[in-house]
């Protein structure tokens, strides 16, 4: 009995699987199309990617002629702007400076104009038995104004010869002018702009000056005065003085 209940003894293994054999054909066969799958997707991936790199690059080379394209024109046109913009000043300039010069041949021509009517009304004067000429020489008109620009001042002296037969009148003027600068009065002599020296004169009948001289802002002109000097005289002849006119 007891040794009905005894175990026998068995042997123990691991579990084992079963599996068919394959060959080294097949197995090599298997390998080949893994190989020629790969190969086959590389190639469509290099494809794919030079493709894509090649419609970019050409775009990119496109937006780059474009982009040069419109540097360029705008380069030229900036270049054609400022050709204009050079031209149009330099006309400006020119149209400026004839202005200006036409400007200042009208103010000498009114002042001509000016004078010959001064002259002609003068001698209408005379011919007409008006105006009554003293033998000898006088000062017919001095007058002293001020100028348009500030601190210029113009002064106008007219000198005549009357008598039978009257000779040439040579001599020399000298202008003083009575002003006040710091609540001082003081008397300048004027000279001649191009001489520095008294206003040489030489005449017969009619002599007239028109002249201008300019001061210091801090200046106020109050008066003129004119001395009349014969030819190789130091005395004064005649003298005379006139107030600013307003």
């Amino acid at each position: 009995m007891i040794k009905l209940f005894k175990k026998k003894p068995g042997i123990l293994s691991e579990r084992v699987v079963v599996r068919p054999q394959v060959s080294w054909r097949s197995r090599l066969l298997v390998i080949l199309v893994v190989c020629l799958l790969l190969s086959f997707l590389s190639l469509g991936m290099f494809e794919a990617g030079r493709r894509a790199t090649g419609v970019m690059g050409a775009s990119s080379h496109s937006a780059l002629e474009e982009f040069y394209k419109m540097s360029t024109c705008l380069q030229k046109d900036r270049e054609d702007l400022c050709a204009q913009l050079a031209e149009m000043t330099r006309k400006l300039q020119i149209v400026q400076t004839t202005n200006d010069d036409l400007a200042q041949q009208t103010r000498l021509l009114s002042r001509e104009n000016h004078q010959l009517k001064e002259e002609l009304d003068f001698f209408e004067h005379v011919m007409a038995g008006n105006t009554k000429i003293d033998s000898g020489i006088s000062i017919h008109q001095f007058n002293l104004k001020k100028d348009a620009n500030p601190g210029v001042y113009r002064y106008t002296v007219s000198l005549v010869q009357g008598g039978q037969r009257p000779k040439d009148f040579n001599g020399s003027l000298k202008f003083f002018v009575n002003l006040r600068q710091n609540d001082q009065r003081k008397t300048v002599l004027l000279t001649n702009k191009e001489t520095e020296q008294n206003f040489s004169i030489s005449f017969k009948f009619y002599h007239r000056i028109e002249e201008s001289f300019r001061v210091s802002p801090d200046t106020i002109v109050e008066s003129m005065k004119v001395d009349v000097f014969e030819e190789n005289d130091t005395e004064v002849k005649l003298t005379q003085v006139v107030e600013l006119s307003l």
